[in-house]
């Protein structure tokens, strides 16, 4: 009897991975169909609560990471969408978040190394087209902001005539493509500048230290009571200790020494000298993990979130050693960022939310 019905159990499987196989290209397709009116309809914007929120759409450097892209962070605030740095794949990044990048209305460059700068050609695009935008992007910077501007318009320029004439002026308006410069003056130390003041937003830059690339600057995000605090790249910096006071939350890069010092020591055994030379000359204007925790510290900020991650770190073991003392130092809420996470600044409260994105 056993037998039997193990004998009918065998057969009901077979049919039942037979029709299961023969159908597989429709059962595919539904489910393709199925994920695209999910992603067609995804708005993030409008899930995100009134406040301050910070989306991390690349927490990586220009050391290969597979699991980190180019630096970029996006702050919503009262329905605006500002993006601090574009490093390459983060506009991508940043649509499967769930956020449209027609959605996007600026754009702020800390300092116009390539990593923090490569991701602008896609983004120009995937806003223009995708939020059929009649207006450029406006590209926040110091001095030189204006020739990486018009640089990737040049490049863009064929490419977006293709565009227009593919879709119509309706969906791709010749007027809206590309980025438009704004130039604001380079904050001198101890002081800041405000580089936009609207509906209760206010975004204000001030001095770091990344020398040879000068002037370098941080953002400050003041909105409903809430406020964030975005580095960039850095060496330990009084200016961002001093803009921090009192933030509820720090988003500051970070670099472990130990760590890049080995990746130095397994260059110079391979006889590759140049890197070994990039490992040591990289120590000296990025901010080790410890270092920052105590800027978080001595300003008083609520809470700390470590991007620009360097080295690159594939295993989950490899976060103690990188963060060495950081949570001893720092008394509040520490996180190592990755990619897809999201920290929301609720208006009207004092609460820091962390949370996954859909990724």
């Amino acid at each position: 009897m056993i037998k039997r019905l193990l004998i009918g159990l065998a057969a009901l499987i077979v049919v039942v991975l037979g029709v299961a196989f023969a159908f597989r290209g429709p059962i595919a397709l539904r489910i393709v169909a199925a994920m695209a009116e999910r992603n067609m309809a995804a708005d993030l914007k409008k899930e995100l609560p009134d406040g301050l929120n910070a989306l991390v759409c690349g927490s990586g450097s220009p050391m290969t990471d597979g699991d980190r892209n180019g630096p970029c962070l996006a702050v919503v605030a009262g329905g605006r969408v500002f993006m601090v740095d574009v490093g390459e794949n983060s506009t991508e990044t940043l649509a499967r978040m769930g956020l449209r990048p027609g959605d996007v209305d600026g754009v702020l460059l800390t300092h116009f190394h390539s990593d923090h700068i490569d991701g602008l050609g896609g983004l120009s695009v995937q806003r223009w087209v995708g939020g059929s935008r009649p207006e450029p992007i406006p590209l926040y910077g110091v001095e030189g902001v204006q020739r990486i501007a018009a640089g990737f318009n040049e490049a863009y320029v064929i490419d977006n005539g293709y565009r227009t004439k593919h879709h119509g002026v309706a969906v791709a308006p010749p007027a809206g493509a590309g980025y438009a410069a704004k130039v604001f003056a380079a904050p001198v130390a101890g002081g800041e500048v405000v580089v936009y003041d609207q509906g209760g937003l206010k975004i204000t830059a001030f001095r770091v230290e990344h020398e040879p690339a000068n002037p370098a600057v941080g953002y400050r995000f003041d909105y409903k009571g809430r406020s964030l605090v975005v580095s960039g790249d850095t060496a330990p910096s009084p200016e961002v200790r001093r803009m921090s006071r009192g933030v509820d939350l720090l988003i500051h890069e970070a670099l472990e020494p130990r760590m890049v010092l080995m990746l130095r020591q397994a260059a110079l055994d391979a006889h590759r000298d140049n890197v070994a030379k990039i490992m040591n000359d990289i120590l000296s204007y990025h901010t080790p993990p410890e270092e920052a925790a105590r800027i978080a510290q001595t300003a008083g900020a609520r809470s700390l979130l470590l991007t620009h991650i360097i080295p690159p770190l594939p295993l989950k073991a490899m976060e103690g050693p990188f963060l060495g003392d950081s949570r001893r130092i720092f008394k509040g809420p520490l996180w190592i960022a990755r990619d897809g996470d999201i920290i929301s600044l609720p208006a009207g409260s004092r609460d820091i939310v962390r949370r996954k994105s859909r990724l």
